[in-house]
């Protein structure tokens, strides 16, 4: 029957059907290799992005090392807050610039104790931020390197300018500095050189009759002698100089504010902490070398040259100290051929930090 033949295939059909099926097979077969090989390769590009953030870990790791070391090489003349190994004596630089990241609710005053810096010191390192509202998570720049003053390295400097304490110990080959509180202006207190002539712990305050007429003017009677104790604003420890009729002091308080500030009637004012540490290292017959210097200079040995500048003080006549390259300044930037921009724009800028404005000369 017809249909019965044409059930059957023919060679030629069942040739093509094999053919099919093979190609089939092989299409398969393909696609299976290709996603092996593609499944290889992914695999393959892990492993590599494994390595490689495997050995960016190592790397950060020993970056991480290195820096530790050079900061640890960087703070080995570092001794604390605010005692520095002193350099050679044809050096003059102190001390590292430190950063402070603003925590919620602190001030400039409080961080300035933290550190033990002026008040003034850190508002001028840190111009245009709010002391009483630093924004949090800022970053603010402590003036913890400094230019030493340009005197023997002798007993107590104190520069009035900068409104730091300096006590040299050079059979320990240290310094010690400190933030003070100075006379205000109408009680300035005076540039000298003298000595220290009484150490008195638990002083008691004989205020002159013209400090007690000015508090009456404010209608505070004080009376002839303030006992020692919390009310007296010597606080714990005074030393006494010898300079004029023995009227000025250096001496703590007992106020939370003032370190750092223009604030006394004229002697020099100190944290207690740092008060009672000073009143144990010190002798009677100590000198002290009070200054105002606003402008300090140092060439390096290596012939750098840094300049730090503080806003001048203003006197009780309401004069200033005229600020200006110092002439020695002047004619090394000269006979070194290099411009006095730099260095006008320190001066003019007045933050208190040293600023390089001559990089070192490399000999070969």
């Amino acid at each position: 029957m017809s249909y019965c033949a044409n059930s059957t295939p023919s060679h030629s059909m069942k040739t093509q059907l094999q053919t099919k099926t093979q190609l089939q097979t092989k299409t398969k077969l393909h696609k299976l290799v290709l996603v092996a090989v593609k499944s290889t390769l992914i695999a393959v590009k892990s492993t590599l992005i494994t390595a490689r953030t495997t050995l960016f870990a190592v790397r950060t790791a020993l970056l991480a090392r290195v820096i530790i070391l050079l900061a640890g090489a960087m703070t080995s003349s570092w001794v604390s807050a605010a005692t520095f190994e002193l350099p050679p004596t044809e050096s003059r630089i102190v001390g590292r610039i430190q950063q402070h990241e603003v925590a919620a609710g602190e001030t400039l005053a409080i961080i300035a104790k933290q550190y033990d810096i002026g008040f003034l010191s850190l508002m001028a390192a840190n111009k245009g931020v709010d002391p009483f509202l630093p924004a949090e998570g800022y970053v603010l720049s402590i003036p913890s390197r400094l230019i030493l003053p340009d005197t023997p390295r002798k007993g107590i400097v104190i520069n009035l300018a900068e409104l730091r304490l300096y006590y040299f110990e050079p059979e320990k080959n240290q310094v010690h500095v400190f933030p003070v509180g100075i006379g205000r202006v109408g009680r300035d207190t005076p540039e000298m050189i003298t000595k220290i002539s009484q150490k008195r712990p638990n002083p008691t305050w004989t205020p002159p009759s013209s400090i007690r007429k000015e508090y009456l003017e404010k209608g505070i009677e004080l009376p002839r002698v303030v006992p020692a104790g919390p009310e007296n604003p010597l606080g714990e420890y005074a030393l006494r100089l010898a300079y004029g009729a023995g009227d000025y002091l250096i001496h703590g308080t007992n106020k939370d504010f003032g370190i750092g500030l223009r604030v006394s009637s004229g002697c020099i004012r100190m944290e207690p902490k740092d008060i009672e540490w000073l009143f144990e290292q010190v002798n009677r017959g100590e000198q002290v070398t009070i200054i105002d210097e606003p402008i300090k200079v140092s060439l390096e040995p290596d012939r750098s040259v840094f300049i730090e500048a503080h806003e001048p003080l203003t006197r009780s006549d309401g004069s200033k100290k005229l600020l200006q390259i110092p002439v020695e300044l002047k004619w090394w930037l000269e006979d070194a051929d290099l411009p006095n921009s730099k260095a006008k724009a320190v001066i003019f800028a007045q933050n208190g930090v040293p600023v390089e404005i001559a990089p070192p000369v490399i000999e070969f």
